[in-house]
């Protein structure tokens, strides 16, 4: 469950740690220093919580009960660019990259100085866009229904299952909807920079994506094509 606490400055932090008595210390030193605070325990209520708080910067334990941190990043970047500052015990140079590569923004080991902690808060604030330029995390088009926080999406109510790939795609088409997407810009997003000609991949994948969410995959409603140019989610 998220809590919520008020402060001078209007700029709300949300804590996403399972050990109860560090969220509350750190909710009182946030309240202290001016901070809206949320809390979450879970990675769940955390993926909630952004949906519903908006908050300015998050600040994420790895070690979460029921979702592994590194997908809840991943669970947040699919609609959302609020800063993300890691707080973790894992030491490992392999767990600082995976974690920035996944799309935080910062990372801090515990234990650390409070006063540090604050600097980097205000620093990720700086540098991030304001919460309320995010689209909400769930896009309805006809039947289907889009969940870009939880990376599912559903047909007239029933669950579709996608390949890794074949959401990464999706997801990149319906964060930029109702505009087209170049080819170019998909492969690099989908696949990576160094595939830059390999427009095959995205016939393949297009085509899959409508047999699986369009009603009539021939005549598509949804995933539109711009000939020659690229791809566009029409809701």
């Amino acid at each position: 469950m998220t809590e919520t606490g008020s402060g001078t400055d209007g700029r709300r932090v949300l804590v996403v740690d399972d050990d109860a008595a560090l969220a509350r210390a750190l909710a009182i030193n946030l309240r202290a220093h001016g901070w809206e605070v949320a809390t979450a325990a879970t990675g769940r209520d955390a993926l909630d919580a952004v949906a519903a708080v908006h908050p300015d910067v998050v600040v994420l334990d790895l070690g979460l009960p029921d979702v592994p941190g590194l997908d809840v990043i991943a669970g947040i970047r699919g609609w959302n660019r609020v800063p993300i500052v890691v707080l973790s015990a894992r030491q490992l140079g392999d767990d600082k990259v995976d974690a920035l590569d996944a799309g935080a923004d910062d990372y801090v080991t515990k234990p650390f100085a409070m006063n540090e902690l604050m600097a980097r808060l205000r620093a990720a604030v700086r540098r991030g866009a304001p919460s309320g330029d995010d689209d909400e995390p769930v896009v309805t088009a006809g039947a289907l229904r889009v969940d870009l926080a939880r990376r599912t999406v559903a047909r007239a109510g029933v669950e579709v299952r996608l390949s890794p790939t074949e959401w990464s795609l999706l997801e990149v088409l319906v964060r930029h909807r109702g505009r087209v997407v170049g080819r170019e810009q998909l492969l690099h997003e989908v696949w990576g920079p160094s595939y830059g000609t390999e427009s095959h991949y995205l016939r393949v994948y297009v085509a899959q994506l409508r047999r699986k969410l369009e009603d009539d995959p021939a005549a598509p409603q949804h995933l539109i094509t711009s000939p020659g140019v690229g791809y566009r989610f029409e809701a």
